[in-house]
């Protein structure tokens, strides 16, 4: 699933493709990933239009067309965007392509279609969405983070709620935990000071080596190049890794090494 280091990445694409080009038509291949903006409004208000400087808020990527409205884009499990000449032949699941005024395209793929394009019609819309999420896990002060990990239920579970922690998904929350040595099913209030500090550390070391990378690294040295293995070994002590479901997500820790 693309967290917040896959959307980083995605945002440099159109970095590289998209910034003051002018959108010369929208392609919509596949209506089931617009939410909530149908085909013709989408072209209406795209099409003829500039696209701004592309910024993100965890796991969304916005970016403005012309003086008002805003591409919202979130890639549920599957989703990317790619940066393709005209005449690169399409690939099966892209579903939306913007057709750019010197033969580039910004072309939308989504194989499983889970979430899809949003419209922004101006800011006070974008804000209503941005509301219901909370701060940006690159942007949270240590003082701001240990706060909410007054929450209760599962640390991991805190972890994963957009409305607390924006763009932590299931791998960078495991990784985060295994760093900082705490099982994610510890309730999150349970944690003493030292503990909450090093979840904290942990998010923001993984967080900046992810984002350089502009995905969730699947390195030996990381417990995500280890989770999938048929037998996975801690790539810290060679033990065993326990797998159990937290927040109704497979959650893959060490039990041997956690102090």
């Amino acid at each position: 699933m693309p967290e917040l280091p896959d959307v980083e990445g995605f945002r440099h694409v159109l970095d590289g493709c998209g910034i003051g080009r002018c959108v010369r038509c929208v392609d919509v291949r596949d209506t089931g990933v617009l939410r909530g903006v149908g085909v013709r409004r989408l072209r209406r208000e795209v099409e003829g239009r500039r696209l701004g400087r592309p910024w993100r808020h965890g796991k969304l990527l916005i970016v403005p067309v012309g003086d008002g409205p805003a591409l919202v884009w979130h890639f549920g499990m599957t989703g990317e965007l790619v940066c393709a000449r005209a005449d690169d032949p399409p690939a099966a699941h892209d579903r939306v392509v913007l057709a750019l005024d010197d033969d580039r395209q910004v072309r939308y793929r989504d194989q499983r279609k889970l979430q899809g394009i949003r419209l922004a019609p101006n800011q006070r819309a974008l804000r209503r969405m941005l509301e219901l999420l909370g701060p940006d896990a690159l942007e949270m002060t240590r003082a701001d983070f240990l706060d909410l990990l007054a929450a209760r239920g599962a640390v991991k579970g805190v972890l994963l709620d957009q409305s607390l922690i924006a763009g932590l998904g299931n791998l960078l929350s495991d990784e985060i935990l295994w760093r900082a040595r705490v099982a994610p099913r510890r309730p999150a209030r349970a944690l003493d000071s030292a503990e909450a500090r090093r979840v904290f550390t942990a998010m923001r070391g993984v967080l900046a080596t992810a984002t350089r990378a502009g995905r969730v690294p699947r390195r030996r040295t990381w417990l995500t190049g280890h989770r999938d293995d048929g037998e996975p070994e801690c790539p810290r002590c060679g033990r065993r890794l326990r797998s159990h479901r937290v927040a109704g997500r497979r959650s893959v820790w060490c039990a041997h090494c956690r102090h």
